[in-house]
């Protein structure tokens, strides 16, 4: 698991290869996440956007953004935290990913960015 507080709110991430949804002869490889937001702020959160930034080990690179994460815009009181599990598929057995999340401050209605720390998604098998 990988962790980083930025502007008061902590992001840790877990990763799961998905054999079951993998098919390596097609060279597709799918994981899932799970992400747990956590406000350590004093003041309560709104996550409005997401910016994902996406490498496969073979050079590519994409970007996905978009409103919320998995069909919400999760609120988060000082102390709370929330959690969600996504996916992403790859073309190799190997990748990473980073990304932003576009928060408001609830009282004073400002934007701000909170960095996602970088975690590597990788097939078990290409551990040992």
């Amino acid at each position: 698991m990988v962790s980083k507080i930025s502007e008061g709110v902590e992001i840790s991430v877990e990763t799961f290869y998905q054999a079951d949804y993998s098919n390596p002869l097609n060279s597709e490889y799918m994981f899932a996440y799970r992400i747990t937001i956590e406000n350590h702020n004093n003041f309560t959160v709104k996550l409005l956007r997401r910016h994902w930034f996406i490498f496969d080990s073979n050079g590519e690179h994409r970007e996905v953004e978009g409103e919320g994460v998995v069909g919400v815009q999760p609120v988060l009181k000082p102390g709370e935290n929330y959690q969600y599990v996504s996916g992403c598929n790859l073309r190799t057995e190997m990748g990473k990913m980073h990304g932003t999340y576009q928060m408001q401050n609830e009282h004073s209605k400002e934007l701000f960015s909170v960095n996602i720390p970088s975690f590597d998604m990788i097939v078990p098998a290409k551990m040992n």
